[in-house]
């Protein structure tokens, strides 16, 4: 899958996070993020902190490469 936008991105990390059965809190906690930042990531917050982001697309095994 292409990430050409946020909310492409944001649509990822949601289905991810449920495909392994991870609850919003439980992707918090091990990010090290309050619940609202991933509940805003979700909604593709523009607003969102990319480190944040990257940081939680890592930790769900998500893979990001440039072409």
């Amino acid at each position: 899958m292409q990430i050409k936008d946020l909310e492409t991105l944001a649509a990822l990390v949601k289905k991810t996070r449920k495909e392994q059965n991870l609850t919003q809190s439980d992707l918090a906690a091990a990010c090290g993020v309050g619940v609202r930042y991933i509940v805003d990531l979700e909604k593709g917050k523009e607003s969102c902190q990319i480190g944040k982001a990257l940081k939680i697309v890592r930790m769900l095994g998500i893979e990001l490469e440039a072409k």
